[in-house]
């Protein structure tokens, strides 16, 4: 018997505390998984008083805001800029209902870890057959590594810009690899401290793309019209697409599983209902207040686009900045903007290259240090999700520079091959690629998440109510259909051969094969007694809650 299988099975017998004055309350584990924060809790201070405790709230306050950067990554950046351009304001409002979505989602992985001790992951690993969490934990891993793609390549295009195209692509991308190393390493002087320096990254954001939208002014009128009062007057089929792209950048598979082990890291006594409630009350409002920082800071990047590139055509541009009397920024301008009156397709690089000549060289420096928080704040939380992905779904307990190398390998190497053998309008076209490819990632986020919520047996008190069961199944079914939508566009203007079809219709087939294994998996998790006992389903898809899956399958 190895090491990790006597692990394994002193936990099974050790699950749980699931039992209070007699009756059932909620599924927990009693002797905690030896987990990246097993030794690293932030204690919750007690108070006299039962009322609201600014106090408690700043102990609970880091979670939600590291959650909250990848709402603020250089792919929802982007997301943001081609948002303001194609659409001017009219979009606004999708990202503001985006980011409520995923603020209902979020709170769902927080009650998870709450409630339950356990992260996404962990749960899949207790909850699902050994083949379909495995190819859970690759989708996640894949989810992981297009995320860091767009991250570690915004990073690169930050140094880029303000190294004055003296540092190639590929060097920063190593840059990157070295400082996330250095970064992440903060923790060993306390996990507070590392929360810290996030929080400083934030800071950075919005004080940078803050700075930007100072300096544009964009009309404030529209931009409330935009946010609050759902319309798409004359929206053709660009914008449409846009809207569903921000949508997809908005909300990350990944995300759900980082959320819900990143609560795990204060000390809450799971033997007493208050604790629990207390905590979810906290987590929720320190969540909310995270995903109103990072809205704001998205409202700042699409107000500045919107006010300056819709409708602006090329050589509109190229005059703005030949008007600016920078050579060097002029020569930039040529090299991506053709004399032409086609409006500007921007990304993060030219977006960099528009504030310079519209507001001065020191805006584009100014937005490549907010790019280059951006990246850097998000590739560190990227590299935190692959670990707990790794952790939970494969049960391992490597030790922790172990699971950064190889976390970060598996991102790495694909990017970093990217960014030496492609060009830089290359690598700005790779972000729409790299939406597409998390979008298809997101049902398997979204179905655990709601499936483990939803059953009672592992809840308890804390299962959800039957209008938020509807609600969230809902939602998830219009998320996962806009997304899936999204991809098959993203598929149509490849215009690809009939042999690659076919190979793309065979694994759409798989891949739908495998949403119905995970809904028929959720479906008896919501509560279907007649058919969760049935020895096929117990054989093939329902692993009884207490039992490991190797006892059971």
């Amino acid at each position: 018997m190895t090491a990790t299988e006597s692990h394994t099975e002193n936990n099974d017998e050790n699950k749980g505390q699931r039992h209070q004055n007699g009756t059932v309350s909620h599924y927990y584990e009693e002797n905690e998984r030896n987990s990246y924060f097993s030794n690293n809790k932030v204690k919750i201070p007690e108070v006299e008083q039962d009322n609201f405790s600014f106090l408690k709230l700043w102990a609970y306050t880091g979670p939600g805001f590291l959650m909250s950067i990848a709402y603020l990554d250089p792919g929802n950046i982007e997301s943001d800029l081609q948002s303001g351009t194609v659409a001017n304001y009219r979009l606004l409002w999708v990202l503001f209902g985006s980011t409520i979505l995923g603020l209902l989602m979020q709170t769902l992985a927080t009650k998870l870890g709450v409630v339950t001790g356990l992260h996404l992951a962990e749960m899949c690993h207790r909850q699902y057959k050994k083949i379909p969490r495995l190819i859970l934990w690759i989708m996640v891993e894949i989810a992981v590594i297009g995320s860091d793609m767009q991250e570690v390549i915004g990073t690169a295009i930050a140094i880029y810009l303000l190294s004055n195209k003296l540092v190639p692509l590929w060097v920063g991308c190593l840059i990157t690899i070295v400082d996330t190393f250095t970064f992440l390493f903060l923790d060993k002087y306390g996990l507070r401290k590392l929360e810290l320096f996030f929080g400083f990254l934030i800071l950075v954001m919005g004080v940078t793309f803050g700075y930007e939208y100072v300096v544009a002014q964009p009309d404030q009128g529209e931009i409330m019209k935009g946010l609050f009062i759902p319309r798409c007057v004359d929206c053709d089929s660009a914008v449409l697409l846009q809207a569903v792209g921000v949508v997809g950048a908005v909300i990350m598979p990944h995300n759900l599983y980082l959320h819900s082990a990143l609560v795990k890291s204060r000390d809450i006594d799971r033997k007493k209902p208050e604790k629990l409630n207390e905590a979810r009350l906290y987590y929720f409002i320190e969540s909310s207040l995270a995903l109103l920082v990072s809205l704001v800071i998205n409202i700042f990047v699409v107000g500045v686009f919107a006010y300056g590139l819709f409708e602006k055509t090329n050589s509109d541009l190229l005059e703005q900045c030949q008007r600016q009397d920078n050579s060097i920024l002029y020569d930039m301008a040529k090299e991506e903007f053709q004399n032409n009156t086609d409006f500007v397709d921007a990304d993060i690089y030219k977006g960099g290259i528009f504030l310079g000549c519209a507001y001065g060289i020191i805006a584009l420096y100014i937005w490549a240090i907010g790019i280059l928080a951006a990246g850097q704040s998000s590739t560190m939380t990227g590299t935190y999700a692959g670990q707990f992905a790794m952790e939970g779904f494969l049960n391992l307990r490597w030790s922790k520079w172990k699971r950064v190398l190889f976390t970060r390998s598996i991102a790495m190497v694909p990017t970093f091959c990217t960014a030496f053998f492609s060009q830089m309008s290359d690598l700005t076209k790779l972000n729409d690629y790299l939406n597409a490819v998390m979008s298809l990632q997101l049902p398997f986020a979204l179905i655990p998440t709601i499936a483990f919520t939803s059953n009672p047996k592992i809840m308890g008190q804390f299962v959800n109510n039957l209008a938020f069961k509807i609600v969230s199944v809902i939602l998830s079914v219009v998320i996962v259909g806009i997304n899936i939508y999204f991809v098959a566009v993203q598929l149509v203007e490849l215009e690809l051969n009939i042999g690659v079809q076919l190979v793309i219709y065979l694994v759409a087939l798989i891949y739908f094969i495998f949403i119905i294994y995970l809904s028929l998996h959720l479906y008896i998790s919501l509560g279907d007694k007649n058919i969760e006992n049935h020895p096929l389903m117990l054989k093939y898809v329902f692993t009884p809650i207490g039992q490991s899956p190797k006892n059971v399958a």
